[in-house]
């Protein structure tokens, strides 16, 4: 399930680390911490394929976004697929049933 994040109620959530003595801390390094060092040198690695795994991953993930009103009446992901699980029990239930004369037909949705 998929539940907007909020990011005012993540700060106010959010603790605040313990102040340190000044003498203690050790002094910000003034080049970035991102670069790697020279003797890593990748050109030389054989066999790296960039996204190996995406089509993997992306073909067992599937993501539904719920509108709000549905999120409180479904508030798990189990409550989700239980309900879903009902909705396709009774769709199948309503397709193999035998109607009791040849002409009668399924009522259209909407009662119509």
């Amino acid at each position: 399930m998929i539940v907007d994040w909020d990011p005012a109620k993540a700060a106010a959530n959010r603790r605040k680390p313990p102040r340190a003595s000044a003498g203690f801390m050790k002094k910000a390094s003034s080049r970035q911490d991102d670069e790697l060092r020279p003797e890593y040198d990748f050109s030389k690695l054989k066999g790296g394929v960039r996204a190996k795994y995406y089509r993997r991953f992306q073909a067992g993930t599937n993501i539904v976004r719920l509108e709000p009103e549905l999120a409180r009446a479904f508030p798990t992901d189990e409550a989700v697929n239980e309900a879903l699980r009902t909705v396709v029990r009774a769709t199948r239930a309503l397709k193999t049933a035998r109607l009791p004369g040849k002409g009668m037909k399924l009522p259209k949705p909407g009662g119509r």
